[in-house]
C-alpha cells in the first residue's frame, strides 16, 4: 500500500471516476443516515471537490486506488476508503499523512457517523463546535473537530 499526492492536472476522468466509486461505496457503508436521493444530490458536489480540492492524496494497492483524503486550509475535507479496506489502518494512515505532511488539524464529521467520530477522538481530535445542518443546509448535524496535540498513533 502506498500513497501519492495527485496534482489537479493528474485528476483525469478515469481516476476521478474510480475515486467517485470509492466515495459512493464508502458512503453507502458508513453513512446509513443518507437516503438514495441524498447520495444522488451530493455526487456532483463530490466530483467537483475531487477535481478542485487543494491537496488530494490517493492510496493505492498496486495500481488500484483504495482510498483518498482531501485537505484544504489545514482541514481534512474528505476521507473515504474502499469498503474492503475499511478497518485495516488505511484511514489512519491517510489521516497521519494529512496531519504530518500537510499540517491538517481540523476535520468535520457527520454527528450520525458515530464510528468515524470515535476514531477521530481515539486519534486525538476533540469537538469544538456543532452545527444543526451540513454545509448545504441539510438536516445532518456536523461536529467540528480539532487535533489537540499530536496524532495518537
Amino acid at each position: 500500500m502506498h500513497t501519492k499526492e495527485t496534482d489537479k492536472s493528474e485528476r483525469t476522468d478515469e481516476l476521478t471516476g474510480k475515486l467517485l466509486d470509492i466515495w459512493e461505496a464508502s458512503l453507502r457503508t458508513t453513512h446509513h443516515f443518507l437516503a438514495e436521493p441524498d447520495i444522488e444530490r451530493i455526487r456532483p458536489q463530490a466530483e467537483t471537490a475531487l477535481r478542485t480540492i487543494e491537496t488530494l492524496v490517493v492510496a493505492y494497492c498496486g495500481t488500484t486506488p483504495t482510498g483518498f483524503i482531501g485537505i484544504q486550509n489545514r482541514k481534512i475535507e474528505a476521507l473515504f476508503v474502499a469498503p474492503p479496506h475499511i478497518g485495516k489502518g488505511l484511514g489512519k494512515q491517510l489521516i497521519s499523512t494529512a496531519t504530518d505532511r500537510y499540517g491538517a488539524i481540523y476535520i468535520d464529521v457527520n454527528e450520525q457517523n458515530r464510528t468515524a467520530e470515535a476514531i477521530y477522538r481515539h486519534l486525538g481530535f476533540e469537538t469544538f463546535g456543532r452545527d444543526e445542518t451540513d454545509g448545504e443546509g441539510n438536516p445532518f448535524p456536523i461536529l467540528h473537530m480539532k487535533l489537540c496535540g499530536n496524532l495518537h498513533k
